[in-house]
């Protein structure tokens, strides 16, 4: 799948989060690793057949419980999102998003040293 063609929904984004972090899972240990109060099983049942549908993910039907697993990139995923995201909401502004981002939400000190030093690479 080439990364143009890469748009999961909100949803379908925290979905391919936990299978990343989980390299694999069922629906089941996915459902329970959101932990929404408000969306039923059959809500990430579905979310998930989307996401198979759309070819983000595998699904290994060998057993009676079938294995999901991501098959697109969780770092060209992210850096799809976020240039589309730059370009739709902060009119092709990176500097505009950054800021946005480190003055709406706290940042510990080390996320900070982080930041410059990373900023300092780019020099």
């Amino acid at each position: 799948m080439t990364i143009s063609n890469i748009k999961p929904t909100e949803g379908e984004m925290e979905i391919l989060q936990v299978l990343w972090q989980k390299g694999k899972a069922t629906v089941r240990e996915v459902h329970e690793a959101l932990n929404k109060k408000d969306s039923g099983y059959t809500t990430t049942l579905k979310l998930m057949q989307i996401l198979h549908e759309k070819g983000m993910v595998e699904r290994d039907t060998n057993q009676k419980t079938h294995i999901y697993k991501a098959v697109v990139n969780q770092d060209k995923t992210e850096k799809q999102l976020v240039t589309k995201m730059i370009d739709n909401v902060f009119n092709g502004s990176a500097a505009r998003l950054v800021m946005q981002a480190l003055g709406n939400h706290s940042t510990s000190a080390d996320e900070i040293d982080e930041i410059k030093k990373y900023l300092d690479s780019l020099k």
